[in-house]
């Protein structure tokens, strides 16, 4: 099996040594992606936003490893707020309401800067 590995301009992956997106044959995997725009949170205080820019910067992710948002089988969402679970899940229902793949949503106490509210991991499935 091949893997291949794929970065985007985010400083933390060399630092912290992570790949935003690798595939092992046909498995996609992203890495936990939040709603973070040149360095900056967008969407302060906007649960239902930060879903939908996080899902957005994970299709880019998908799309260098040759996959895309049709072809996803599980997202992981880590919420900082359990309250913000409906927002959440409209906004991944916004973009997965054809595909469903498997879900889960988890509370966390906190992500990396306190701007985050949500935090997205995915796998797909995507044969050459």
């Amino acid at each position: 099996m091949t893997i291949e590995r794929f970065g985007s301009d985010n400083p933390w992956e060399g630092a912290v040594g992570y790949s935003r997106v690798v595939r092992a044959g046909d498995h996609v995997h992203v890495a936990g992606t939040t709603a973070t725009v040149d360095g900056r949170v967008v969407a302060v205080g906007d649960a239902a936003e930060q879903t939908r820019v996080a899902l957005r910067i994970v299709a880019e992710a998908l799309a260098r490893a040759g996959a895309s948002l049709a072809d996803v089988v599980r997202t992981r969402m880590f919420v900082t707020d359990i309250a913000d679970w409906e927002a959440v899940g409209r906004a991944h229902g916004e973009v997965f309401a054809d595909v469903r793949p498997v879900a889960t949503m988890v509370e966390v106490s906190g992500l990396i800067d306190p701007d985050h509210l949500v935090e997205i991991e995915v796998d797909a499935y995507a044969p050459r």
